[in-house]
């Protein structure tokens, strides 16, 4: 494992410790607010995650078409029969091909499905269909549905840090200015009355 160079890792103690509210009484006001600041964000982080985490997630499961909507809604896999050849292909895009399956009527239906590269006529494939039997688009599996639930989630809790984070740029901004104002104060007092108090 490869270690920090020296003066980095002292640079970080420097920064850790003079964000560490004690009674240091060469602290100024602004020290101790930048701490509080810190202190305040990482609070509402960890409280705010996991919340947002979870809101997020159920919105997400509730609004996806699953497999288990399809079925409650009444639709259903079907196996249809292409009608002619698929083209030729890579295997990553799958061509759409004319087909044929039987509705839940008993009616025959014939539409455009998609099929593997190269698919002779006559190879069924699975498709979905609606209750009135008309090819239907294909919902999302259970796994499908959880990833782009937890992807949503973990986009939902990063938004929030950038949130924070951004809220914690502009406070230290903000006190950094006011830290520069207070040492050119102090070093203007200090120009004008050293040469009043020195002895000649």
């Amino acid at each position: 494992m490869r270690k920090q160079p020296v003066w980095r890792r002292t640079r970080v103690f420097r920064v850790a410790r003079g964000l560490w509210p004690d009674h240091n009484p060469l602290r100024r006001a602004s020290d101790r607010a930048e701490a509080g600041i810190v202190a305040v964000l990482a609070a509402a982080f960890l409280i705010g995650a996991p919340p947002i985490a979870l809101v997020v997630w159920q919105l997400t499961i509730s609004t996806v078409f699953s497999t288990a909507n399809a079925e409650h809604a009444g639709w259903r896999q079907v196996s249809a029969v292409l009608l002619t050849d698929a083209p030729q292909g890579d295997g990553t895009y799958h061509p759409s091909v004319p087909a044929r399956w039987t509705a839940p009527d008993g009616a025959q239906r014939t539409g455009q499905v998609l099929a593997a590269p190269g698919a002779r006529a006559g190879t069924s494939v699975t498709v979905w269909t609606s209750a009135s039997g008309r090819h239907t688009g294909t919902p999302l599996s259970p796994f499908q549905a959880a990833t782009q639930a937890d992807l949503a989630a973990v986009a939902a809790v990063a938004f929030w840090g950038v949130i924070l984070l951004s809220a914690g740029m502009f406070g230290h901004r903000h006190l950094n200015a006011r830290r520069l104002a207070a040492w050119d104060a102090d070093l203007k007092a200090s120009n004008l009355s050293g040469p009043a108090g020195a002895n000649p």
